[in-house]
C-alpha cells in the first residue's frame, strides 16, 4: 500500500475522504480525487478562486460525457482499414470560477497566510466541501467555505455554494463569478495513456448572453460541428449588493460587491447548466438552459442536496460493502463504488470512459472495460444502469456493421476505443486486433439475460447484437485440418502479446458466444415462433447459419501442450522476459521498450488466460486453472490497472488466499494510494469496479450460471466480517460472511435457490451455513498409509544394478514423492549413456513389474500405526476419505493392507496430466468424493506432495518435522497423532499458500 512519508495520503475514514493541507506537488492527483460528476457532467476538484501554484500542477477541467472533437489521424504509412480520425472528450467552458476580493486584495492561497485548510468528499451526501482560513498581506482575515455537487437528479446541473465570513475587518467583499470559454485540453506528454493531441482551443465561441444575475455562452466544435451551451444563475444572501458585468473575448463575468464587517456571512449559490447537441439547434439549448436554471433557483441548493443524499442512500443499499477489521479497505471500497456510480453514463447514448469524468487520460474513450468490469458492478447493484450500458452498444451497432463491412466481413465489429462508435485506435495491433471486444459485449448480454427478467431485450436488441457479432467471428475464423475452428491474427487482453493465432481467451469467449446465441435462437423459435420468423426474415438468418455456429463452437481450437494451456499457439515457445535484470524504473514496459522487444517474449501486461479462468470457469478443469494461474502470474507485470482484481478473484477461487488478499488490496486503494502514480490523469474506473468484484465474485465466490447463484465464501484472515447486498432477478439479497459461517437473507422478492460450497439450498427468509468445514481428508500413500519406500528402493536398486548404475539410499531420498518416469530419469543421470524414450518406458515397466512382485509380500501389518483407527473415526464422523497417490499400484497396495473399504475414492494416478507437485491428483481426489476442494485437507510425507496440496488450495498436514517438511501447515510424527477433532481445528485456521515452482 502506497503512503506518503508521514503515513497514508488521506486519513482512514469510513464515509469521507479528507485532506488537511495544500500540497502543490500532488495537486493534480487531488483534483481527480475530489472531482464531482453525475454520469453526464464531470468537474475536476479545482479551486473556485483560482490556482496560482507551480506551472503544470493543475488542470482545470469540466467534461460532458460523449462530447468530443475529432481530427484526422496522421500516419507515416497508412494501411487499408486503419482508423481515420481520433476523438477527444473536450474540456468545456469553465464555470467553476468564483473569485473573492477583500477590498482591493484578491483571496488566493498562494499569497498572504493560509492558517486553516480542510477539504472533504462526503460519499453519503455526494458533495465536496472546502474551508480555508486566510490572512491577507494587509492583515484582513476571512473564512471561506466552498461546497459543490454534480446533481444526480438533474444530469445537466452543477451546483456551487460559497460562504464568506469576514473575521476582523470592515470594508467590501466582492464575488467575481465567471464563465471562461477559452479552455484547452491537456496535451499528451509522450505517455499514450494521458492527454490528447490538441494543443490549443478547439471550441469557437458563437454567442454570449447576460441578464442581471444570468450569464451564458454558446460554443461550437470546429470539425464535428457540435454545439454546447453553458449558462449560470446566482443567488446571493447576507446583504445588499452592487452588480456589474464584464464580457469580452469568450468570457462573461458577474461582479457582486457588498459592504462587510466582522461576523457577517455572505452566501453565494451558483447554478450551472450545460447542454450539448450534435445538431445546430442553438435556440433549443438556450431555452432549455434557462428553464432548468429557473427551476434550480426556485428549488434552491438545499433541496438538491437533500435529493442527492436520498439517491445515494438508495444506491448504498445495494452497493455498500462492509468489512470489519480493515479501516483502510473500508474507505477504499466506498470511494471506488462512489466514483464508479458518479461517472457512468446513464442515457443509453454514452458509456463509461476509462477515466470516468475526472480527467483526460485515454481522451475520454470507452473500451472493453465497461463490459468486463463496470457492467458486472452495476448488474447486481443498479441493473437499470447496466441495461443502459448495453443500450449504448446497440446505439452504435450501425457503426459496428459499417466497420465489419469496411474490413470485408459480414456482421458487426465493435470499436476497440471510441466515443461516437467509430474506431479511433491508431495502433491496430493493440486496437482493432482485439476482436474479443465483440465477445466481451456478448458475454455481458448473456449475464444480463441471466440476471434480469427482460424478455424484450433478450429477444430484441440483445439478440440482434449476438447475431451480428457471431457473423463476424464466423467469417473471421477458419476450419483448419487437424485443429478445428481457429481464430488467427488477433490480440487478446494482454497487450504485451499481439497479433497471435488462437488466443485462448478470445477463442473460449467466442465459443461461449456461439453456443449461447444458438441456444437463445432455438429457445425463441420454441417459445415465440412468430417473433423468431420475423427476426430471421429481417436479418436473413438461416438454419444453416445456426448450424455452422454450432459446429464452430464444438470444434473451437484451444492450444494445449503437456498439461498446459497456451495463451496462444506460440506463447509457450517464446523465451521468458528477463525480469531479474529489468530495473524497477523500467516499468511499465510499454514506456521503455519497443513492441518488437516485448512481443517476442513470454511477458504479460495483465490477466489474459487467467481472465478466461474467471469469466468461463466451467470450460477449464480446476487443475488447469491452478497450473495456469501459477505459470502466467509469474510472467505478468501487472502494468495494467485491470490486472490485479482478476488475479485476486482467480486466486480466491483456487484458495490462494495470501495472493488473493495482496492483489485485492492493490486494487481496493489503487487511486486513494496512487499506486500507479497516474491518478492525476483521472480515476481507474475499471479497477474501481473490480474492487467490488474481487469481494463478491472473489472472496464470496459468487457465480451465476443458468439462472442460479452460487457462493463459496472464504474470507482473508485479516477480516472479521464482510457483508454486502445484491440484486438478482427481481430480488435483493443480503450476504453476511464471517470466518466460520455465512448468513443469507432475502430482503425483497420471492424465495430463491442458491448453492453454497456446491450444496443446493432454498432461501425463503434467512439461512446461516458453515463455510470452511472439514468435508474430506485426502491421503498420500507412501509414508502416510504405509511405508512401501523399502519396496520401491529394492525395485529401483535391482534395476540400477542390472544397468551398472550406482544407486544407494542417499540417492533414493531424491525420489521421494516423485513419479515413476521422473525417478527413472534421476537414476539414469548417474549412468554413462543416453536412453531413448522407448528404452526408458521399457525400464520403467521392468521396475514396476519388480515392484509388484515385492508387493505380494505386503500384509495388513504394514499399515502405519493409527491409520486404521483414524480412517474409521473419519467415517463415523461423516468425513469422506480419498487416496491421492502418484503410484498406479495404489489400489493393489490398499487391497493388500485390507483398508480398501475405508476409502471412498482412489484417484487414478494414470489419469493426471502432471504429477506432484502439480495439484491435479489432489483435485481429482476431492472431485471423486464430491467435496469442494476448499473443504478438504491433505496429508503428505514429501515436500513435493505438500506443495501439491497447497496448489490445490488445501491445508497440508506433514508426516515429519518442520525441518523435513518446512512448507507444511502442521506437523505430526505419525498418523496415530491425528484425530477428526484435530483436523477440524486445523481446517478452520488460515493456511499459508506457498506456490513455489
Amino acid at each position: 500500500m502506497k503512503h506518503s512519508a508521514g503515513g497514508p495520503i488521506y486519513t482512514y475514514e469510513p464515509w469521507t475522504v479528507t485532506e488537511h493541507t495544500l500540497d502543490t506537488e500532488q495537486n493534480l492527483r487531488d483534483e481527480t480525487i475530489f472531482a464531482v460528476a453525475n454520469g453526464y457532467l464531470g468537474m475536476r476538484g479545482n479551486f473556485e478562486e483560482g490556482y496560482y501554484g507551480p506551472l503544470g500542477t493543475s488542470l482545470r477541467g469540466t467534461y460532458i460525457n460523449g462530447f468530443y472533437e475529432s481530427a484526422p489521424i496522421v500516419y507515416g504509412e497508412e494501411t487499408y482499414g486503419s482508423a481515420r480520425d481520433r476523438e477527444t472528450m473536450l474540456n468545456v467552458a469553465d464555470a467553476q470560477i468564483i473569485r473573492i476580493w477583500l477590498d482591493d486584495e484578491p483571496v488566493h492561497m498562494f499569497q498572504g497566510t493560509l492558517f486553516g485548510y480542510w477539504r472533504q468528499l462526503d460519499m453519503r451526501k455526494g458533495t465536496v466541501t472546502r474551508t480555508i482560513q486566510w490572512r491577507s498581506l494587509e492583515g484582513r482575515e476571512v473564512e471561506i467555505t466552498f461546497e459543490r455537487m454534480a446533481s444526480l437528479d438533474d444530469p445537466h446541473l452543477l451546483l456551487l455554494r460559497c460562504t464568506v465570513k469576514p473575521m476582523n475587518f470592515e470594508g467590501t467583499v466582492r464575488f467575481e463569478s465567471e464563465i471562461d470559454g477559452n479552455v484547452v485540453n491537456q496535451s499528451s506528454s509522450g505517455d499514450p495513456r494521458s492527454g490528447s493531441s490538441f494543443s490549443g482551443p478547439v471550441l469557437t465561441t458563437l454567442e454570449m448572453r447576460e441578464d442581471r444575475t444570468y450569464a451564458g455562452i454558446m460554443q461550437r466544435t470546429r470539425v464535428t460541428g457540435f454545439h454546447v451551451a453553458c449558462a449560470v444563475e446566482h443567488k446571493l444572501t447576507g446583504g445588499e449588493y452592487e452588480l456589474t458585468t464584464e464580457a469580452s473575448s469568450g468570457k462573461v463575468e458577474k461582479r457582486f460587491t457588498l459592504a462587510a464587517q466582522p461576523g457577517d456571512e455572505f452566501v453565494m449559490e451558483k447554478y450551472i447548466v450545460y447542454h450539448a447537441s450534435e445538431e445546430p439547434n442553438t435556440g433549443d439549448l438556450w431555452r432549455e438552459g434557462i428553464r432548468q436554471l429557473d427551476e434550480a433557483m426556485e428549488r434552491g441548493y438545499d433541496s438538491y442536496a437533500a435529493i442527492q443524499e436520498g439517491i445515494l442512500d438508495e444506491f448504498w443499499l445495494s452497493a455498500d460493502i462492509v468489512v470489519e477489521g480493515d479501516d483502510a479497505l473500508q474507505q477504499g471500497l466506498r470511494f471506488s463504488a462512489y466514483h464508479v456510480f458518479q461517472s457512468v453514463g446513464r442515457d443509453g447514448r454514452t458509456n463509461m470512459a476509462a477515466k470516468g469524468l475526472t480527467g483526460e487520460g485515454y481522451e475520454g474513450h470507452y473500451f472493453w472495460d465497461t463490459e468486463m468490469y463496470v457492467f458486472p458492478f452495476f448488474l447486481h447493484t443498479e441493473p437499470e444502469i447496466a441495461r443502459k450500458l448495453l443500450d449504448y452498444r446497440y446505439y452504435i451497432l450501425p457503426e459496428a456493421r459499417r466497420r465489419a463491412e469496411e474490413l470485408n466481413f459480414k456482421g458487426a465489429l465493435f470499436p476497440w476505443r471510441t466515443i461516437s462508435g467509430e474506431e479511433t485506435s491508431a495502433y491496430f495491433p493493440a486496437g482493432t486486433a482485439q476482436l474479443h471486444i465483440n465477445a466481451d459485449i456478448a458475454h455481458a448480454i448473456k449475464l444480463y439475460n441471466e440476471s434480469v427478467d427482460d424478455p424484450n431485450y433478450k429477444y430484441g436488441d440483445g439478440l440482434e447484437i449476438l447475431i451480428e457479432t457471431s457473423r463476424f467471428f464466423a467469417g473471421y475464423g477458419s476450419f483448419i485440418p487437424g485443429r478445428g475452428f481457429c481464430i488467427n491474427g488477433v490480440t487478446g487482453p494482454d497487450e504485451y502479446t499481439a497479433l497471435v493465432n488462437n488466443n485462448a481467451y478470445t477463442n473460449v469467449m467466442v465459443q461461449d458466444q456461439f453456443e449461447y446465441t444458438v441456444h437463445l435462437l432455438e429457445e425463441m423459435r420454441e417459445q415465440h415462433e412468430g417473433q423468431y420468423e420475423e427476426l430471421c426474415d429481417r436479418l436473413q438468418l438461416t438454419d444453416a447459419e445456426l448450424g455452422s455456429w454450432r459446429k464452430m463452437a464444438e470444434e473451437m481450437f484451444i492450444y494445449r501442450d503437456r498439461g498446459m494451456i497456451g495463451q496462444d499457439d506460440s506463447f509457450l515457445h517464446k523465451a521468458p522476459w528477463d525480469f531479474a535484470n529489468t530495473p524497477k524504473e523500467k516499468y511499465p514496459l510499454l514506456l521503455h521498450y519497443h513492441p518488437m522487444d516485448i512481443y517476442r517474449h513470454q511477458v504479460l501486461k495483465q490477466a489474459d488466460l487467467v481472465l478466461a479462468f474467471h469469466v468461463q470457469p466451467e470450460r477449464f478443469t480446476r487443475a488447469e486453472k491452478a497450473r495456469g494461474y501459477i505459470y502466467y502470474e509469474g510472467l505478468t507485470t501487472h502494468d495494467s490497472s485491470l490486472s490485479a482484481c482478476v488475479h485476486s478473484m482467480v486466486a480466491s477461487e483456487l484458495g490462494y488466499m495470501d495472493q488473493a488478499y495482496e492483489f485485492f488490496m492493490e486494487t481496493s486503494r489503487l487511486d486513494l494510494d496512487d499506486t500507479h502514480g497516474n491518478v492525476k490523469d483521472g480515476i481507474h474506473a475499471a479497477a474501481m469496479a473490480g474492487s467490488r468484484l474481487a469481494i463478491v465474485n472473489g472472496f464470496a465466490g459468487m457465480k451465476q450460471d443458468q439462472g442460479k447463484l452460487s457462493f463459496r465464501p472464504l474470507l482473508p484472515g485479516q477480516w472479521e466480517r464482510c457483508s454486502f447486498s445484491l440484486k438478482w432477478r427481481g430480488r435483493r439479497l443480503y450476504v453476511n460472511a464471517t470466518q466460520e459461517s455465512t448468513t443469507y437473507r432475502l430482503l425483497e422478492g420471492e424465495p430463491i435457490k442458491l448453492e453454497h460450497f456446491g450444496v443446493d439450498v432454498e432461501l425463503e427468509e434467512e439461512l446461516t451455513l458453515p463455510n470452511r468445514v472439514l468435508g474430506a481428508v485426502l491421503f498420500d500413500l507412501d509414508g502416510v498409509i504405509t511405508d512401501t519406500a523399502e519396496l520401491h528402493y529394492q525395485a529401483w536398486k535391482d534395476l540400477a544394478d542390472e544397468l551398472g548404475i550406482p544407486f544407494d539410499r542417499e540417492h533414493n531420498e531424491k525420489l521421494k514423492g516423485v513419479d515413476r518416469m521422473t525417478s527413472l530419469k534421476l537414476i539414469l543421470q548417474n549412468g554413462d549413456r543416453a536412453y531413448t524414450l522407448e528404452e526408458m518406458e521399457k525400464l520403467a515397466h521392468s521396475k514396476n513389474e519388480r515392484y509388484k512382485e515385492l508387493l505380494a509380500t505386503l500384509t495388513p501389518e504394514a499399515l502405519l500405526p493409527g491409520v486404521r483407527k483414524l480412517l474409521k473415526a473419519l467415517r463415523r464422523d461423516g468425513i469422506r476419505t480419498a487416496l491421492a497417490s502418484a503410484s498406479r499400484n495404489a489400489p493393489t497396495v490398499l487391497d493388500r493392507l485390507g483398508v480398501t473399504d475405508l476409502f471412498d475414492y482412489v484417484a487414478d494416478a494414470g489419469a493426471v496430466a502432471l504429477q506432484k507437485p502439480d495439484a491435479e491428483i489432489f483435485l481429482n481426489a476431492a472431485e471423486g468424493v464430491g467435496v469442494h476442494p476448499l473443504r478438504c485437507i491433505g496429508i503428505e510425507d514429501a515436500e513435493a506432495g505438500v506443495i501439491s496440496i497447497h496448489r490445490a488450495g488445501m491445508p497440508a498436514v506433514g508426516i515429519g518435522t518442520e525441518e523435513t517438511l518446512p512448507d507444511a501447515d502442521h506437523h505430526v510424527a505419525s498418523p496415530a497423532e491425528l484425530t477428526p477433532a484435530l483436523l477440524r481445528e486445523w481446517m478452520n485456521e488460515f493456511p499459508k499458500r506457498d506456490l513455489r515452482g
